[in-house]
């Protein structure tokens, strides 16, 4: 499914043809400049909306197939019983921003990002780093509290299905604060005004988009990925790229035993650029592992959980270290979420971003290996993986 496709079931229409008709357009079935303005409110999930004589918050909730609360939760600054026609809103439509249906690209997490900080004016972002191919890292926030904690995915391409696990957890946990509701049995205004929860949810965007195909075979970058991956013939191209457009395995890139990754990864055979497992030629030297290292400084978290795939483990020590209360946490990850808590083994228990944030803070952090099979996972196991670390995600802003 494209966006293309993703906007017109939401909008409810049979086809192309027939949205363009619905909507006064002339109905040439093609994806004109108008076309694509009328259907992008529909991947946002908003519509902005002018006011027209008569209108009230029940009648546009009614209008839009909404909520009365969302269209307040969207327009904080405006009096529902003070409209001025001409005026505009932000009406949220009934359905959620985030997709789980479909592959995720670094543009379908930007049009997410936008739709929910659009929907939720709480949630805010900021890019922390620029990758090789030009694509933004980018850091959400929400809360409030003096308590930080700092989630992150996808810091390996093919293991992308974790975007849309994080995000949809961020939505959910917004809706539930915006109704005043429970999350995982949690007050979730509770946990805003205590806690505030940084999430990047797309540490590697470059490869992500390698993997998931928003970056097209001829194209330069395709290309020069294609070079790196010819030297590892055994290893499929692109579904077993990993690494970041520079072919740097991103989560072998921290300055916590670097020296030893690169012993063992040599040892190998990757010595050089690859789909995976290369280390890089200097600890922290490439923008995305560089941007998490100084966000981790600026914001001081209590606790991390970096997303990661597959095989239903977690893992919480770095060599012989164990912070203060990790055991008892990741026993509790665990019983949640029915996932095993173990030791990294010692091939791969160096230079990731929970063994570098364990290393410096002395910290509970954890490494979460969701799912099961080989990389990239498949959709049809979502909706398991999201069940089964609901728990996690929420149980880790209070603990």
């Amino acid at each position: 499914m494209n966006y293309t496709e993703l906007a017109l079931a939401r909008a409810g229409a049979a086809d192309l043809r027939a949205f363009q008709t619905r909507e006064g357009l002339f109905p040439s079935g093609q994806e004109d400049a108008l076309t694509v303005q009328r259907l992008t409110p529909y991947l946002l999930g908003y519509e902005r909306y002018m006011v027209k004589p008569g209108d009230t918050y029940y009648r546009l909730a009614r209008e839009y197939g909404t909520t009365v609360q969302s269209i307040l939760t969207a327009n904080p600054e405006q009096d529902p019983q003070r409209l001025s026609v001409g005026q505009y809103l932000i009406i949220p439509f009934g359905f959620p921003v985030v997709p789980t249906d479909v592959p995720f690209t670094s543009e379908l997490l930007s049009i997410c990002i936008q739709g929910l900080t659009v929907r939720y004016p709480f949630i805010t972002q900021r890019q922390i780093a620029q990758t090789a191919g030009g694509r933004p890292v980018t850091v959400l926030k929400i809360g409030r509290g003096q308590r930080s904690v700092l989630y992150n995915a996808a810091h390996h391409a093919n293991e992308w299905i974790t975007v849309p696990l994080v995000m949809k957890f961020l939505e959910e946990y917004a809706r539930a604060i915006s109704e005043n509701r429970t999350i995982y049995d949690l007050p979730a205004q509770q946990l805003f005004r205590r806690t505030q929860l940084y999430l990047v949810p797309m540490v590697n965007p470059d490869g992500v988009d390698l993997v998931t195909g928003a970056i097209t075979p001829g194209s330069d970058e395709y290309n020069a990925a294609q070079d790196i991956a010819a030297f590892f013939p055994a290893i499929p191209f692109p579904d077993g790229w990993k690494a970041n457009l520079t072919g740097t395995d991103l989560n072998l890139n921290y300055p916590a035993g670097w020296e030893q990754a690169r012993q063992n990864k040599f040892a190998l055979g990757f010595d050089r650029p690859a789909p995976r497992d290369f280390v890089g030629f200097a600890p922290l030297d490439q923008p995305e592992s560089i941007a998490m290292v100084r966000l981790t400084q600026q914001v001081n978290p209590r606790l991390t959980l970096s997303y990661h795939t597959q095989g239903e483990v977690i893992y919480w020590k770095y060599l012989d270290r164990e912070p203060e209360d990790a055991l008892r946490i990741g026993q509790l990850f665990a019983q949640v979420s029915g996932y095993a808590l173990e030791e990294t083994p010692y091939a791969s228990a160096f230079a990731g971003y929970k063994d570098w944030f364990i290393q410096e803070y002395d910290r509970p952090g954890y490494t979460i290996e969701v799912g099961l099979g080989q990389n990239p996972l498949p959709l049809s196991q979502f909706d398991a993986i999201y069940n089964a670390n609901l728990g996690i995600l929420t149980l880790g802003l209070q603990l």
